[in-house]
């Protein structure tokens, strides 16, 4: 059941009107249930998890504690979201929540921030991507081939987005079918090989576990990045009030148990010592299931499906928050632009900083490329979900619930979301914080710039 209550938004200098497509065709389409559902698994499922357990491998068997905690909080978001998109079903996602509670500044702020997760993940997934590559081509040899690669995997999704978003459903909804298979081959069939020697140390670091729990949790919210998938998207959804929030919480409990097994098989299928050193951990898992390397070659080939399908997807997401945001006066006009339904401005930018931050790591020969631009981008999408949730709450402290059963569950939902949330900030190190606050203050000359236009042209 809907809510009654009514949203009083925040006055703000330019009030978005309710979408309208200049002019609809045959590559613009709105995505259903299926679609919408897919956007969000394939976004969560992507590179995160193909190559996260090596990742979190260091930490010891403590990081499966912190997936467990990870999902939950990415549950109780996926719930909040759901919620907030019943409210203001428009493209944008916590962009548009966050503008409608407390105004303009605190939408840019999520805008900008959200931009900037969008387009360095896609540089960390395309690094991730690599990895499995080099299974199939060897390209891990010389850097440059590597970062060559690394490019090529980045522009083409970006030119899927270009043809429309009738093929980016078609691309995103056949890409996240395809990498159900490797995945729940390992998830499933390495518990028949699980052998508990693999585990290795519950703690290898020593210090305090909670510690260990929550720098494990801040490079692991990578793998859970898009469960506002289908908010941001919103416009592009039919009937968004309904499926947003459907497509939310079946698309994180279906990545939740996906994530959770194959971890724990993973862990339990390849040696400890080979996994902290591995670059395509779940083809050392087939490989180490059924010997040989062809089981390795055919998971390293559904990875790089998964791969280019889950960029296909933040592609995508990468421009609808720009643009949302650009309707609105709060970003350059220039990402208004929109062909075949898809923001083009938008797709462009955003690739080409991709690749420019990819061939920065790759010049400065960082061996933890892959890390160092996760834990930016965990400290960046934190700053839209405080944001979104701190909407919820706003809106409930207002009383706009009528039964008192829901608004107690919605309080609690969205104090867990905002509290695990924080949580992860604190948990990504001082100095991803340190590089992501560099990253979002750089945006607000870029507000003053945009607000004073605006008050010039409405003076």
């Amino acid at each position: 059941m809907h809510d009654t209550g009514t949203v009083t938004p925040a006055p703000a200098p330019r009030t978005e009107p309710q979408r309208t497509d200049a002019a609809p065709d045959q590559h613009a389409r709105r995505f259903g249930l299926p679609v919408a559902t897919a956007l969000v698994t394939g976004n969560i499922i992507g590179g995160g998890i193909f190559l996260l357990p090596a990742s979190v491998a260091p930490y010891g068997t403590v990081s499966l504690v912190a997936f467990a905690v990870l999902t939950a909080g990415a549950i109780a978001l996926a719930l909040v979201f759901g919620r907030l998109a019943e409210r203001d079903p428009r493209t944008g996602g916590p962009y548009v929540y966050a503008r409608a509670a407390f105004g303009d500044f605190a939408g840019f702020l999520a805008a900008w921030a959200y931009w900037i997760t969008t387009w360095v993940s896609n540089a960390a997934l395309a690094v991730a991507a690599v990895g499995y590559l080099d299974v199939l081509i060897p390209v891990n040899d010389h850097r440059w081939t590597a970062c060559l690669a690394a490019l090529v995997i980045q522009w083409l999704p970006a030119l899927s987005n270009f043809a429309g978003t009738r093929y980016v459903g078609a691309v995103q909804l056949v890409s996240t079918v395809l990498k159900f298979a490797p995945l729940l081959l390992v998830a499933v069939g390495g518990l028949f090989f699980f052998d508990p020697d693999n585990l290795g140390p519950f703690h290898p670091g020593g210090g305090s576990a909670l510690g260990a729990v929550s720098a494990s949790a801040a490079i692991l919210l990578f793998s859970y990045l898009g469960v506002e998938s289908a908010a941001v998207s919103a416009g592009e959804v039919r009937d968004p009030r309904r499926n947003v929030g459907r497509a939310t919480v079946i698309g994180t409990l279906g990545a939740a148990f996906v994530y959770l097994l194959g971890t724990f098989s993973v862990f339990g299928t390849v040696a400890h010592d080979r996994l902290v050193t591995s670059a395509a951990p779940f083809s050392d898992a087939v490989n180490a299931m059924f010997g040989g390397s062809w089981g390795g070659w055919a998971v390293a080939l559904a990875a790089l499906v998964s791969m280019t399908g889950c960029l296909n997807g933040w592609t995508l997401l990468s421009a609808q928050t720009p643009y949302a945001a650009a309707r609105d006066g709060l970003f350059p006009a220039a990402f208004t632009r929109k062909r075949r339904g898809v923001p083009t401005t938008g797709v462009g930018v955003t690739v080409v900083l991709a690749s420019l931050l990819t061939v920065y790591n790759y010049t400065a020969g960082s061996a933890r490329v892959f890390e160092i631009l996760v834990l930016v981008t965990t400290f960046t999408a934190t700053v839209p979900y405080l944001l979104a949730t701190a909407a919820q709450l706003y809106h409930l402290a207002r009383g706009e619930q009528v039964h008192r059963a829901r608004l107690v569950r919605d309080a609690v939902l969205a104090a867990l979301a905002f509290a695990f949330s924080l949580w992860l900030v604190a948990g990504a190190g001082y100095a991803a914080v340190y590089q992501g606050v560099l990253f979002l203050f750089a945006g607000v000359p870029v507000y003053a710039w945009l607000a004073a236009r605006r008050q010039r042209a409405t003076g």
